[in-house]
């Protein structure tokens, strides 16, 4: 961004990375993916980079709001420093965080997930997809709880996968009665509390049911703990999590 803010240039979109797509081996590969669909889309689009810094959302639901309001007015101020108006991003926390929260600091931006953003090509005619790869096979969609029940987000996703001609099955707890992945509300950065069961295997359980090839999630967070619960239940052999925008590039050979 500084790079084109500098040249006089302003790009379409600021693509806001987020911390698990920066730093997270698995999440970077996603990252990889949606870039990847971007420059395939003729996208003009920024990144912070190294000015990036973590939305405050594990701060804020951990209760400490405090340091959530310094994180946030601090990006707040790096934003409208470069005129930001359009972001998107493949992480339902930032999503939610810079659309809902940031307004209330003096942060107003269009906020678009990626999954809305790549339906918007795909209608616009600037990606094609064919199945392909994917033409039949089952795939279940697993609902981000701060994409599904927390901004309404259901329908983006699943015509994405809907497109790649693929058997979209639904598993017993979906949309607005979607079961969390087990990593929300900060749960990510602590130990379990006590019980029989851990959340991510519960909602793997639900997703085995189904007999899916693939179980596709749209929020780094959710890939981590369905990727630990297909391990947990041995079935990484049948049974592969990818990210939509996984998906999509790699139906596409990018």
């Amino acid at each position: 961004m500084a790079e084109m803010s500098s040249a006089g240039k302003a790009p379409e979109i600021l693509f806001w990375v987020g911390c698990a797509g920066s730093f997270d081996d698995r999440a970077k590969k996603i990252t990889k993916a949606f870039v990847q669909l971007l420059n395939k889309a003729g996208i003009s689009f920024a990144v912070l980079g190294t000015e990036e810094s973590c939305t405050g959302d594990p701060a804020k639901r951990a209760g400490n709001e405090f340091l959530f309001q310094m994180q946030a007015m601090t990006n707040i101020e790096v934003l409208n420093g470069y005129g930001v108006e359009k972001i998107v991003t493949a992480c339902p926390h930032c999503f939610n965080t810079i659309k809902n929260e940031y307004p209330g600091l003096g942060g107003n931006y269009k906020v678009v997930h990626h999954t809305q953003f790549l339906k918007q090509l795909l209608e616009e005619g600037k990606i094609t997809l064919e199945g392909g790869k994917f033409k039949g096979k089952r795939i279940t969609y697993h609902d981000p709880c701060y994409l599904g029940r927390g901004n309404q987000v259901y329908e983006a996703p699943r015509d994405l996968i809907r497109k790649l001609d693929a058997e979209l099955v639904e598993m017993k707890s979906c949309k607005q009665r979607g079961l969390c992945c087990g990593a929300g509300g900060a749960q990510m950065f602590k130990e379990a509390e006590e019980g029989d069961k851990e959340v991510n295997i519960a909602r793997t359980e639900e997703a085995i049911e189904v007999q899916p090839e693939i179980i596709a999630a749209a929020c780094p967070f959710c890939n981590t703990m369905m990727t630990d619960g297909v391990k947990g239940k041995d079935k990484e052999a049948s049974i592969a999590v990818m990210d939509i925008a996984e998906l999509l590039a790699t139906a596409e050979d990018l």
